[in-house]
């Protein structure tokens, strides 16, 4: 048997991360076993189905680059399909045709309801308690229309009418769960299922079988939310005749305190993610281990994912979002990923803020590979090279400000001094300038670091003053240490003048 499995999103609104996890958890079963991984689009909610969403999905798994093995397929356009396997079932005596009104149902639910509240009332002997609960419960039951056997006849020849799926009479119905285990509920506990509304359209679930069924889906794996879905889609399976799949239903990812995962927790769609810095491979890597286990390395590469994949690594409860976990993944990333694949994106995010000079860029690309720990995203990578971006006269900080008086601004002046001598002005030779310096002072780089820092960053972070220096280059590197004392002169003049 060829594996094969599905991503079945349905495009009315973004693409969840939950989605995504889906959508990687099929792809790596299908390539770890040498199948199939196949995208349909379930755009059969007309009015949320837009080509704006489909698109948001398609721009999502390119960007995790879950790439389908075949071109994906809408749903809507297997309408006709839907409609004749429906007519197959009701010629075999499997559905039947329905002419119970919405309104009859409506009705039928809200005399339940009523009867369940009656129940509640004072004054009732017990006997007359249970006799409304159980009319309240028949009436609430899953539906079982009077139709369903041929003894109703129709109200009229031009009745209105859906058609259903005659439901098991009796029996269990149990799903050996590839995540979940055997599972089993009492026929009973479904109803007669509708399969084509009163128009002709097909629904969902009549839908989402026949696709599977043509498409020659092995294994559905999909999120435990469409657990109860599974019980109503198998008759359908047995009804045709057909192959039932594995099933495995993934648990849903909660939020970080356990909950229902909600915009209070932050990002949710894959977009997002995107946009707030994170990696394409660390999303993955993420994701993969958001609910799945094999051993503790937490960094596994595409490859290494799809040998070792497998359902039984799969949890039964949900999984929590971390973004701290998440921040160390995307690091780890950064940190590892090649300069062509992350600077211009470094450098995109930087324009969005300043604009920046081809001198700037050439400093940020000279400094990127010693600057790769100092953000978790790329946004923070970004904020990193602030003490190259600052534009002259650039605004002080307060301990810089600090730093740049007195003696501060003395020993800015002889560094000053000593730099403009030197001949190479690279990050090893400045260092040696610099040490050279201190010895014949008797002062230390605690001494002279604050100011001569202060006067090329600003007091932005940085890292070593000799690296800061050597990415600035000697021009710009003089240029903003002589503004730090023209600027403190020039105080000073204007001071002298007021006294």
């Amino acid at each position: 048997m060829t594996v094969i499995t599905r991503f079945a999103p349905s495009p009315t609104g973004s693409l969840h991360i939950g989605g995504a996890r889906t959508a990687l958890f099929n792809y790596l079963y299908a390539k770890r076993h040498g199948g199939q991984f196949l995208i349909r689009i379930e755009d059969t909610d007309r009015a949320r189905s837009t080509e704006e969403n489909i698109q948001i999905i398609h721009d999502g798994l390119g960007w995790l680059e879950l790439t389908p093995d075949q071109e994906p397929v809408l749903q809507t356009r297997n309408e006709a399909r839907h409609r004749a396997v429906a007519q197959e079932m009701v010629e075999a005596g499997k559905a039947f045709r329905c002419y119970t009104t919405p309104e009859e149902l409506q009705a039928r639910r809200e005399d339940g309801e009523s009867k369940r509240k009656a129940a509640k009332a004072e004054g009732l002997s017990d006997d007359e308690r249970a006799t409304l609960r159980a009319e309240a419960d028949a009436l609430l039951a899953p539906y079982r229309s009077p139709y369903r056997n041929g003894d109703a006849a129709a109200p009229s020849e031009d009745a209105p009418f859906t058609v259903r799926l005659r439901a098991p009479d009796e029996g269990d119905l149990v799903i050996d769960d590839a995540v979940q285990g055997r599972i089993s509920i009492k026929a009973h506990e479904i109803d007669d299922l509708i399969l084509l509304r009163a128009d002709g359209t097909p629904t969902y679930m009549l839908a989402v079988v026949v696709d599977d069924h043509d498409m020659g889906i092995t294994h559905i794996i999909r999120g435990d939310d469409h657990l109860r879905n599974a019980f109503r889609q198998i008759p359908i399976y047995v009804a045709m005749g057909w192959d039932i799949p594995v099933f495995a239903h993934v648990p849903l990812i909660h939020g970080p305190n356990g909950g229902k995962l909600s915009k209070r927790d932050g990002a949710q769609s894959v977009g997002e993610y995107r946009e707030l810095g994170y990696l394409a491979e660390a999303m993955n890597n993420y994701l993969l281990r958001l609910g799945w286990a094999h051993g503790d390395n937490e960094i596994l590469s595409r490859d290494e994912a799809i040998k070792l994949f497998d359902l039984s690594g799969i949890g039964k409860a949900p999984a929590r979002l971390d973004f701290d976990k998440l921040n160390a993944v995307n690091s780890h990333y950064i940190r590892n990923a090649s300069p062509e694949a992350v600077l211009p994106l470094v450098l995109a995010e930087i324009r969005q803020a300043v604009d920046i000079s081809k001198e700037t860029v050439a400093r940020i690309e000279k400094a990127y590979p010693h600057m790769t720990d100092r953000g978790s995203t790329i946004p923070e990578l970004a904020n990193a090279f602030g003490f190259l971006t600052a534009s002259r006269p650039f605004t002080l900080n307060k301990k810089a400000r600090k730093s740049l008086r007195g003696e501060g601004l003395d020993r800015l002046a002889q560094v000053r001094n000593r730099l403009s001598q030197t001949d190479s002005w690279t990050s090893g030779e400045l260092k040696l300038t610099l040490q050279a310096l201190c010895d014949e002072t008797g002062l230390s780089m605690g001494q002279f670091g604050p100011p001569l820092r202060s006067a090329l960053t600003g007091g932005l972070p940085a890292p070593d003053i000799d690296q800061v220096l050597d990415w600035l280059g000697r021009d710009e590197a003089l240029a903003r240490i002589d503004e730090q004392i023209q600027a403190a002169d020039a105080k000073s003049d204007a001071s002298q003048q007021d006294g």
